[in-house]
């Protein structure tokens, strides 16, 4: 049964990331974690990522920013991510669920609050300067060593550097591949990644193929904004029920 709901999750999932480009592993995770520890999740959803993002990179390759993708992006987030594996090693389980359901509580209300506002007021295309984009993608970074969902700050950035639509989805699909390629790799160095993982992992194909053809329908046709505040909606009422739950336990 939890398998099956795993499914669910990681179908939604799938929608999201096929039809923004991002917000995959944020998904997974939020509603994933209610069903089983975070790690547990990620061993499992991870591998069947990389499936999706090879299949867009693959398709829209022709669109990827690879300079400012390995130029501005990918050095400081890999920085990053090295110090956010170190820390998701030595943390508590129960610490790492409280500190990601309140980034994505916060993450989620910015969003909702920011799509309340007149479409004028959240025009804003021009690059952000060097060290404040360098500072939000370490941070992205180490939030994708702990929890593989540096997406957002990345977003934040990249959003600044590619307005266009088809090459921003199609570079943070090429950035996903390889940050998420080097996380799978870790899980497998250190043991993490098991048959059994492996095995569920490949029964998430399914939700995969699914989710890829509905998402690019919803890219093609969906309102960009109506589907933002749904996604972020559902994140802030996943997300307030885990931070709930985690707190409970230090009663």
């Amino acid at each position: 049964m939890t398998t099956l709901l795993l499914a669910l999750v990681v179908l939604v999932a799938f929608v999201v990331e096929s039809a923004a480009g991002f917000g995959g592993t944020v998904v997974s995770v939020s509603l994933g974690s209610q069903l089983m520890p975070v790690d547990d999740v990620l061993v499992r959803f991870l591998p069947a990522n990389l499936v999706l993002s090879f299949v867009m990179v693959l398709r829209t390759w022709r669109l990827v920013d690879w300079r400012v993708l390995f130029q501005r992006v990918a050095p400081w987030m890999g920085l990053g991510m090295a110090g956010g594996a170190a820390l998701a090693r030595v943390a508590s389980p129960t610490v790492v669920k409280v500190v990601f359901a309140a980034f994505v509580l916060v993450l989620a209300c910015m969003e909702l609050n920011r799509a309340r506002r007149p479409a004028g007021e959240n025009d804003t295309t021009a690059s952000l300067p060097r060290l404040v984009a360098a500072t939000a993608l370490v941070g992205a970074g180490v939030l994708h060593g702990m929890f593989a969902c540096g997406g957002p700050l990345a977003v934040w950035v990249l959003g600044r550097d590619l307005p266009t639509k088809g090459p921003f989805r199609a570079t943070l699909s090429a950035l996903w591949l390889g940050l998420n390629a080097i996380l799978v790799g870790s899980y497998a160095f250190g043991g993490r990644l098991t048959a059994g993982s492996l095995r569920d992992a490949s029964a998430l194909l399914v939700p995969l193929v699914v989710g890829l053809f509905v998402g690019e329908r919803v890219h093609a046709s969906l309102s960009p904004a109506r589907f933002r505040v749904a996604v972020f909606a559902l994140l802030a009422v996943s997300s307030l029920v885990l931070l709930v739950r985690s707190l409970a336990t230090y009663v």
